[in-house]
């Protein structure tokens, strides 16, 4: 089973990199936003209370978003995989991921970063912003306070990975099926 962290800033193109592994390897895809959306439009006890976290302004706690994802994991065991986009976003997430993968005799195969200029990655999510409707796109200051704490709470999931040896970082700069390319070079390392 192969089971990827696709990883990197906002606007790094995860969601695009994403979609060609889906399609080439029959991957489920798993992103918590989806999750959060599914859960709350479902009114599931697990999105309740993953509301009830969000109406308040508050983080969604690490114990909800496992249960979302070890949900939509346990309906698929039979998949050949799953890419996780944007997840796991700490340390504390990561550990817990793979407890919960263990649990269910999996494991992550790999992490794949995307590394991406801070300056490229404002002009991608800036031009993101013109069609994507969110007020988050088109605001330089939050554009750059995303990036920050993407650095600051983020980014340290590479590290974890890394001492596991399960860290792989692909130039995220160039056409997309050039980036797709690297990708697929750095799946074949797992």
């Amino acid at each position: 089973m192969l089971n990827i962290v696709l990883f990197g800033p906002p606007g790094a193109g995860k969601g695009t990199q994403s979609a060609h592994l889906i399609d080439s390897h029959q991957l489920i895809h798993l992103s918590t936003g989806d999750l959060f959306r599914k859960h709350i439009g479902e009114n599931t006890e697990l999105g309740a209370l993953a509301k009830s976290y969000m109406d308040q302004g508050n983080l969604v706690p690490d114990e909800v978003v496992i249960g979302m994802v070890e949900d939509k994991i346990s309906h698929h065991l039979d998949a050949k995989g799953f890419v996780f986009d944007g997840f796991p976003r700490t340390v504390a997430q990561a550990e817990a991921l793979d407890i919960m993968l263990e649990s269910h005799k999996l494991a992550i195969s790999g992490m794949v970063a995307l590394a991406v200029p801070e300056e490229e990655l404002k002009q991608r999510i800036r031009e993101r912003g013109k069609t994507s409707g969110r007020v988050d796109d088109q605001n330089d200051e939050k554009i750059s306070n995303r990036i920050r704490v993407y650095n600051e709470e983020t980014a340290p999931v590479a590290h974890y990975y890394r001492d596991a040896n399960k860290y792989n970082e692909v130039n995220g700069v160039g056409s997309i099926e050039e980036i797709y390319r690297s990708i697929e070079e750095a799946i074949g390392q797992f």
